[in-house]
């Protein structure tokens, strides 16, 4: 039996036939031979058996083999397919043939391996679609071994660490050295959280967070890192709470400054014929009042109710002349062949309330100057997925820069300019800057104030293209 095991299918098959063959002819030569008279019957010699069984045997063999020649091409083939099974190639297909039993083996083969090759072709469109969604994200994603090496790295890790360069295989504590402390410090300790990172050129630092995760993959611990800029998120939040807080008021504020202008008309009506100019002068001072309060919470609830802006093809020198209608600047640079795409209406106001803020700051008239250029986004040495396109290129936009030679501000109020409420001004709101910013944020660009080197403040917008 063990014997047996060294052959195919089809070999025991045919030896089977053989010795089947032979056992009968045996047989059937020794029951004739007891049967007729020795004396008549030929086939008594040696010789003539001798042939009779090698005759049978060869007969048996022919039968055989012709018979089991679809049975060993049908495993020949299944053997073939189930070892592409085995490399994880699906896309054999084997012809159906044979009898009925063979068929159905070979229609199911032929299922299964198109049911394979369905799954698998899901499986690399749902990776890839998976592997898209985290290469376009802002966030910074590393996943690392339990030796801290870098296993997987997107687009946004790779810009923050290696200027778009692949980080694949690199150390964490080489890495690590690359950054700025603030990071390197971030990274080195063993919890998340917020953390806080200069950014160049500006006084105002970027807010991140910082999460891990430690998981078992392939009987291996591994480490995810992702990073998340939180500075806009923040200021979306901060900005949203002020719209809260702003619109409350401006409600309780208009519930009693209605009943006040409305009592000092009734009491202009009923002390008409005193002629009292004191009576007079405290009804004027008190309508002039509220009437100015009125106006103070119309200017809050503009900003409180900004609408979402309506982009359209604007023609830069169009904007340019419009603007020097109200405020006088110099034009520095050309401006760009390819027409802007923004709301007229809305950075309008910007500009003219950038321009204002120049002319008040102390400079010269002819020193305040203005520029309009194509540019990429602003911190280059900062960028994040934000400022990436699907192939991991610097976004292209326009770069507008207010320059004034005043005094400048100093790094504390650098820090608070763009939040509502704050102002220098005895007369300011302290909503001019942070409608400007909510106004430009909502065009999906950014706006920066910093110092510049010899005299004066830079206001600088950025707008994708």
């Amino acid at each position: 039996m063990a014997l047996l095991s060294y052959f195919s299918l089809r070999t025991k098959l045919i030896l089977g036939a053989i010795f089947a063959s032979q056992l009968s002819t045996g047989l059937s030569l020794l029951l004739m031979k007891g049967l007729v008279h020795p004396q008549t019957f030929i086939a008594s010699s040696a010789v003539v058996f001798v042939l009779i069984f090698i005759s049978a045997g060869l007969c048996a063999w022919c039968i055989s083999h012709f018979a089991t020649r679809t049975l060993a091409t049908s495993l020949s083939a299944l053997e073939v397919g189930l070892l592409n099974f085995k490399d994880n190639d699906f896309s054999v297909t084997l012809p159906v043939r044979g009898d009925r039993q063979l068929q159905a083996l070979m229609t199911l083969f032929n299922e299964s391996a198109e049911s394979l090759r369905q799954e698998r072709q899901y499986i690399y469109q749902r990776e890839l679609l998976l592997d898209k969604v985290i290469q376009s994200s802002p966030n910074v994603m590393l996943l690392l071994d339990d030796q801290q090496r870098v296993i997987y790295a997107n687009d946004a890790a790779r810009h923050l660490f290696n200027q778009g360069c692949p980080i694949d295989g690199f150390a964490l504590p080489d890495l690590i050295e690359r950054v700025s402390d603030e990071l390197s410090l971030a990274l080195n300790t063993l919890k998340g959280g917020l953390f806080t990172l200069p950014v160049t050129g500006q006084d105002e630092d970027d807010s991140w967070h910082l999460s891990r995760g430690k998981f078992m993959l392939n009987g291996q611990f591994h480490h995810l890192l992702i990073l998340k800029q939180m500075t806009h998120e923040l200021n979306r939040q901060e900005v949203a709470v002020w719209k809260k807080v702003i619109r409350i008021i401006s409600h309780e504020l208009n519930n009693s400054v209605a009943p006040i202008t409305s009592m000092v008309n009734s009491g202009r009506m009923i002390t008409k014929d005193l002629n009292d100019p004191k009576l007079s002068m405290i009804f004027d001072t008190i309508e002039d009042r509220s009437h100015h309060l009125s106006q103070f919470i119309a200017n809050y609830a503009r900003f409180a109710k900004l609408p979402q802006p309506k982009k359209d093809k604007v023609d830069w020198r169009k904007l340019v002349d419009q603007l020097k209608q109200h405020y006088s600047f110099e034009l520095r640079g050309q401006l760009p062949n390819e027409a802007g795409y923004f709301d007229l209406i809305q950075m309008e106001q910007v500009l003219l309330n950038l321009l204002k803020n120049a002319h008040e700051s102390g400079s010269n008239i002819d020193e305040v100057n203005l520029s309009i250029t194509s540019s990429q986004p602003l911190n280059k040495m900062n960028m994040t997925g934000t400022d990436l396109d699907s192939k991991g290129l610097a976004i292209q936009g326009t770069l507008i820069e207010v320059k004034d030679k005043g005094a400048g501000m100093s790094a504390d109020v650098l820090k608070q300019a763009l939040l509502p409420f704050y102002s220098t001004k005895q007369s300011g709101t302290g909503l001019g800057l942070p409608l400007c910013r909510e106004i430009i944020e909502a065009h999906d660009g950014r706006i920066s104030l910093h110092n510049r080197d010899n005299v004066g403040l830079c206001v600088s917008v950025f707008l994708p293209q």
